[in-house]
Parts: structure tokens; C-alpha cells; sequence
């Protein structure tokens, strides 16, 4: 029997770990306590385009440290397009979103464990979605909690010509809470949502601004309905385009430690929240940057249209 030794990719500056076969790597060899320099930032940049999730272990970074850390691949947005209650971590540092299971439960109205518990792109409501996302955990259980990606890319690729086609001409609309928001009434999610609605046609099927990639657009988490179709079309086609999405070939699952940190493509992926743990009275905070979004663009060539709401930028220095 042959046995097969794990080896890096060759990266320069860093050792990558592929994790699984269509989505998600391991960077090992980089110290995020340091400044990074160029060539490791190129070496993390490429490694990020080609595996869309990569996983960083035992880096013991505190909010600044993240903020850098996010600040060299893109400008760093607030914590949110909501004036959430953010905690303590909120307080000094507005970029930090604190993905903390005591907020949430106040925030929503039920017991919640992350930001949102359903397949999502961060955001993808505003007309410019988060490029890209880093995620860094601080206390996490023993076990359970853990977070899975999918490679919409990947997903795209799988279905036949014919659906491709069809796909690359349509526009979906996306909300918070997509078809059936999870929010309790009189929430405080579901009063800021109503107060500020955020909404913003995309196309169905987005072209990756630097890869030039086509990749399945929509989730569960936003996608409300698709234009131009009846409520039943759109919910047929959205459900086949849900299950596809989340097939399990295209997906990575990581399990969270201490001082561990996610980094995602925002544009091409779709992640899937902890849904173990509801029944179990564990803490978990994790503290979230995100990096200011392009708008996106269909195969057409027609980017994405803000139905109600603004753009979502980083804040200038000094401002």
C-alpha cells in the first residue's frame, strides 16, 4: 500500500496546507504578532484567491494586531452597516465586530451562538459586500462550534452548460434574512432592519474582479427572490441553487482553537455558522474585520444596483 507524505504548495514566505479538495488552506510559518512584509503579504494574497478560506493557528494577536493584519489586503470597514451593541471590544476599536453568543442572544431575541446560524455571505444586502473577511476566535467550547465554508466557485462549475447559461443572465435580490429572516419579534435585529432596510440586486452568477472566476452569488442567509420570475419559479430555482451551494464536495469545516484565525474571500464564498450548540451552555467570542467591497459584476458586464441604502466604506483616517 502507498502511503502519500502531506507537502506544502510552494508559496513564497509561507508554507500552505491545502485542507480539503475544493476549498480551504493552512498557512504555517507566519508570526501575524509582526508586521508583515510584502512578500509574505503576496504569498498569503495568492494563497487566498486560489483556496478562497485559509486557516491560521496559535497566533495570540489582540485587536490592533487584527486591524494591521486586515489593513494590508484592503481598507477596513466599521463593524457593521447596523450600530449593533458591540461590547467592550466595539467601545475602542469601531472595526471590530465582537462575534460574542451573550450579545447575540440580547440582540436577536433567542439564544444564538454567532452572527448568523445559516448558510450567508457577509453582508451581501449592501450593494458592495465585504471583499474579504478575518475572523479570529477568543474563547471557544471544549467542542462543537465549528465553522464551514463553500467554494461558490466550485459550485458554478458543477452544473451543467445549459444551467450555466441560463444563470449568467439573471439578478436575485438580496435582504437581511433572505426568503424567512431568523430574527425574533421585536428583536433589535428586526427593529434596525425595519428602521434602515439594506437591499441590493446582484447578478446570479458574479465574475471575481482579480481572477476573473464566475461563482454562484446567492445564499440562503439573503437572497430573497430571483427578478423577473413568479414567487414559486423564484423559490424552486433558489432552492436547487441552496442545495447546490451547500453540497458537502465544495465545503471545509474548521474546528476553532484558541488564538486561531479563519481569512475568506467574501466574493466567492458562503459559510455556514455553528448550529451545535444551542443545547449546551458554553460562551463563544470571536472578534470579526472585514475589508471594504467592490460592487459586483454579472457576466454582462452590469454591476449590482443598491435598492434601498448606501455604499459601504471604510472610514478615512482622521475622520
Amino acid at each position: 500500500m502507498s502511503v502519500t507524505t502531506e507537502r506544502p504548495e510552494t508559496t513564497p514566505g509561507i508554507e500552505v496546507h491545502p485542507a480539503a479538495g475544493h476549498i480551504g488552506a493552512e498557512i504555517r510559518g507566519v508570526d501575524l504578532r509582526q508586521e508583515l512584509d510584502d512578500r509574505t503579504v503576496a504569498g498569503v494574497r495568492a494563497a487566498l484567491l486560489r483556496h478562497k478560506v485559509l486557516f491560521f493557528r496559535d497566533q495570540p494577536i489582540d485587536h490592533d494586531q487584527q486591524i494591521a493584519f486586515t489593513a494590508r489586503f484592503g481598507k477596513v470597514t466599521p463593524a457593521h452597516p447596523y450600530s449593533y451593541d458591540n461590547g467592550a471590544a466595539g467601545q475602542t476599536h469601531p472595526e471590530i465586530l465582537a462575534v460574542d453568543s451573550r450579545l447575540y442572544a440580547a440582540r436577536a431575541g433567542t439564544k444564538r451562538y454567532s452572527y448568523a446560524s445559516f448558510w450567508h455571505t457577509d453582508v451581501a444586502a449592501l450593494v458592495n459586500p465585504p471583499a474579504a473577511t478575518v475572523l479570529r476566535s477568543e474563547i471557544v467550547p471544549p467542542y462543537g462550534g465549528d465553522t464551514t465554508w463553500t467554494n461558490l466557485v466550485a459550485a458554478y462549475q458543477g452544473l451543467p452548460e445549459p444551467l450555466q447559461r441560463f444563470l449568467d443572465g439573471l439578478r436575485a435580490e438580496h435582504r437581511f434574512g433572505g426568503r424567512t429572516p431568523r430574527w425574533e419579534s421585536g428583536s433589535e435585529s428586526e427593529r434596525l432592519v425595519a428602521q434602515t432596510p439594506i437591499v441590493s440586486e446582484h447578478p446570479v452568477v458574479r465574475v471575481h474582479p482579480e481572477t476573473g472566476e464566475r461563482a454562484l452569488f446567492v445564499s440562503p442567509g439573503f437572497t430573497s427572490r430571483i427578478v423577473g420570475l413568479s414567487a414559486s419559479q423564484s423559490d424552486r430555482l433558489l432552492d436547487l441553487l441552496f442545495e447546490e451551494i451547500t453540497n458537502p464536495a465544495y465545503t471545509v469545516r474548521f474546528g476553532w482553537k484558541p488564538d486561531s484565525i479563519g481569512f475568506w474571500d467574501n466574493r466567492v464564498t458562503a459559510h455556514l455558522a455553528p448550529t451545535d450548540l444551542d443545547h449546551l451552555d458554553v460562551t463563544r467570542v470571536l472578534y470579526r474585520t472585514t475589508i471594504e467591497g467592490d460592487i459586483p459584476v454579472g457576466v454582462d458586464g452590469t454591476p449590482s444596483r443598491s435598492i434601498s441604502g448606501e455604499a459601504f466604506r471604510a472610514v478615512a483616517a482622521g475622520s
